[in-house]
């Protein structure tokens, strides 16, 4: 693992130190890699949400698409998972 060091002003020094208390977290550099990670996870979720966005529509969003996605999500929960881990639109 490499090391970066930074430079905070106190307002902001005191404020991980609180954080790092009242979360639980180990030390402040478990807090620091904590909010990267969340950084990136939002990045990578906004980057597929713009791509979707972006792409054309595949089927109708109806009440019977939703109907059938909880059909579908039931079936998995009662043992019946479907082999392909892939998201597809219901049929």
């Amino acid at each position: 693992m490499s090391t970066m060091n930074i430079s905070l002003p106190d307002a902001l020094k005191s404020f991980v130190d609180d954080q790092v208390s009242q979360r639980g977290y180990g030390s402040s550099s478990e807090y620091v890699r904590d909010l990267l990670r969340r950084e990136r996870d939002r990045l990578q979720l906004r980057g597929l949400l713009l791509e979707g966005a972006a792409s054309p529509a595949s089927s109708a969003v109806d009440a019977a698409y939703f109907e059938q996605l909880r059909s579908r999500v039931r079936r998995q929960a009662s043992g019946g998972v479907e082999s392909s881990g892939v998201a597809s639109t219901p049929d």
